[in-house]
């Protein structure tokens, strides 16, 4: 139980008011009101105005009169406010019991909204070719983020990572490798999956303009890539893997595990794309260019606006999005499955992970299909998500089945690039891996995880080393993902590293250091508290605010994997701190000189330590008891 039992009760009765005074029925809303107002408002007056033809405070009255015989169980008294607003004040020795007592149960925060439907969700998906770089992060933790928020409201969520293994990126560092004499092996102590991105790419790269010939090079190699039985795609095959788990061990480092890896060779060579393709062309879903400069391509046709889009190019080549295709199909279960599975050879932290296989294996069938799924990928794609989107549709007629979650891009602040080693003129940066101009993310958390060890040196010279290094990496944790989070997914993100340390503000520091400062209190007391007690006593406004905010955590759960926003639990965790913290500030714990009020004070603390580890968790941000 939670807020929420407030919120139904008085629509509940509102509703009933309305019968009695043979209203007609509208669709009104009453949610939390601020607390100059009351606990809960109701916009009904206003929209019944239009329909009586009647000044909302005239009809405000009118219910105010006859709600009195509906109050229930939670309200003590309800105003009818001049400007037609109706305010209803909670009975607060019963809201705060329900609340606290609720609040500290594992489950708290759980609703069911998926009852165990599957969902798959894609993300990271990034070529194995180079290190994950900061913007790469945000997809990582955006993805992360939106399936434990779907496990939270009772989905059966399956997170898949999709290798890119054999597109033109990889057929860059190929052409490095086999062509230009890269070494295999990287300088020492560095780690492979940066020397590809840093060095054998963006060399690779740059010799394109004053080697044309390269260009034939790069064809040749990625249609030998292609071809299973080749020198090439073995060779291709082994560098990818060892990027690949390079990659992982940066995710796995941030907290982020997977169900599956899909490598996109084998759905090439799984024969899916040739099922798929001749859906397409049954359902004239694609045509053959007769004319033009796409003379001999299977396309998709534009609109107006666009393009025709190229499936398959006039050599026979598959373009992006007919590899995407059918491994959409495949996730929602429209093709039967070719893959066989086996065990990812690394362990991930605490669970197994699996990657799909050509070959014959010991191992059972796996089933990582879904009802409906979820594919992180930045809007710069948009235009192609859509596409297969709307191909989709066509096969399944559920409008929501293949939903394409969208972002914007990560910058980096000037003064974070100038840290970095960066010349950028004073100006925030966009990245782009193939000119080098990219931090990887491997060095922002090294980075912040120094920055952090050297502050809690200073605030707490009596730590251990082991403890220091723990706070130093739940700190750097929580910033890199709190600061892919926080931001609407349409905005773009300028990451500055001394901003995102703060221990004021909107940041994770300061969201972890008040969970820290609430721990702290209790350690303090020394004592459990009882939570067999009466909570009436709770009344001042810096505590009725703090049990409201903690009621309130389902509702945001709710909304947030509604709309498939994670900003709104960022959200919720930066206020609920503050709420914590205003709290603090104003109202004494221990020192009360009454033992009954100091135990419901440690259960109010108790509860909001216990609902913002719950919320943090949904982020993926840890919650540290000192800092």
């Amino acid at each position: 139980m939670s807020f929420q039992i407030l919120l139904d009760e008085v629509k509940t009765n509102l509703t009933k008011c309305l019968q009695d005074l043979s209203f007609p029925s509208v669709l009104f809303s009453v949610e939390p009101t601020k607390k100059e107002f009351g606990d809960v408002t109701s916009n009904v007056c206003f929209l019944l105005a239009k329909k009586l033809n009647q000044k909302p405070s005239e009809i405000a009255k009118k219910i105010l009169e006859n709600f009195q015989k509906h109050l229930g169980e939670l309200v003590s008294k309800v105003d009818a406010h001049p400007s037609g607003h109706l305010n209803f004040f909670a009975n607060r020795e019963k809201l705060n019991k329900l609340i606290i007592k609720n609040s500290i149960k594992d489950d708290y925060g759980f609703v069911n909204i998926g009852n165990q439907t599957r969902v798959v969700v894609e993300h990271t998906s990034v070529n194995p070719n180079k290190a994950l770089h900061i913007g790469h992060v945000r997809n990582i933790i955006i993805g992360d983020t939106i399936a434990r928020l779907l496990q939270k409201t009772n989905h059966d969520v399956k997170i898949l990572n999709y290798v890119d293994d054999s597109g033109l990126q990889v057929a860059d560092i190929i052409v490095g490798f086999k062509h230009l004499g890269f070494s295999e092996i990287p300088p020492s102590g560095e780690k492979f999956d940066h020397y590809c991105g840093d060095v054998v790419y963006v060399k690779t790269s740059e010799k394109y303009d004053s080697e044309p010939e390269l260009q034939e090079i790069r064809k040749k190699f990625l249609e030998e890539i292609e071809n299973p039985n080749s020198e090439i795609s073995e060779f291709a095959d082994y560098i990818t893997k060892k990027v690949l788990a390079c990659q992982l061990e940066t995710c796995w480092n941030l907290d982020v595990e997977y169900d599956c890896l899909n490598f996109e060779s084998q759905i090439i060579h799984s024969g899916l794309w040739q099922k798929i393709f001749e859906k397409l062309k049954e359902m004239k879903t694609i045509e053959l260019e007769r004319q033009g400069k796409n003379t001999g391509c299977w396309v998709i046709r534009g609109d107006e606006k666009n393009d025709d889009k190229v499936l398959i190019r006039s050599d026979g080549t598959a373009t992006y999005i007919a590899k995407d295709i059918p491994y959409a199909a495949w996730k929602l279960g429209i093709l039967k499955d070719p893959f066989n599975y086996k065990k990812y050879d690394q362990n991930q932290p605490s669970r197994t992970m699996w990657q799909t296989t050509l070959e014959q294996t010991s191992e059972p069938k796996q089933n990582f299909t879904g009802n409906s799924v979820i594919t992180v990928i930045d809007s710069r794609q948009s235009r192609l998500q859509k596409i297969i989107t709307e191909i989709m549709l066509k096969f399944t007629s559920k409008p929501d089945s293949y939903v394409h979650l969208a972002y914007e891009s990560v910058t980096l602040s000037a003064n974070t690039a100038k840290q970095l080693g960066i010349d950028t003129g004073g100006k925030q940066t966009q990245m782009s891996g193939r000119k080098g101009l990219y931090v990887n993310a491997d060095l922002v958390f090294d980075l912040l995880t120094k920055k952090t060890l050297e502050e809690t040196r200073k605030r707490n010279p009596d730590f251990d080393t082991e403890e220091y290094s723990k706070i130093a990496k739940d700190v750097a944790i929580g910033t890199i993902r709190y600061e892919m989070i926080k931001q609407d997914l349409d905005k773009i993100i300028t990451f500055d590293l001394t901003k995102s340390l703060s221990l004021e503000g909107d940041t994770a520091s300061y969201i972890q250091y008040t969970y820290a400062r609430a721990d702290g209190i209790l350690e303090k007391a020394g004592i459990q508290p009882k939570f067999d007690s009466e909570f009436g006593l709770l009344d001042n406004e810096f505590e009725k605010e703090l049990i409201t905010m903690i009621g309130l955590f389902v509702n945001r759960v709710r909304d947030a994997t509604n709309n498939l926003s994670p900003k709104i639990i960022a959200k919720y965790c930066y206020n609920l701190a503050v709420s914590f913290n205003a709290f603090y500030e104003h109202v004494k714990v221990l020192d009360t000189g009454d033992d009954s009020l100091v135990n419901i004070r440690l259960c109010l603390v108790s509860s909001f330590k216990s609902t913002l580890e719950k919320a943090l968790n949904l982020l993926g941000v840890p919650s540290p008891s000192r800092m």
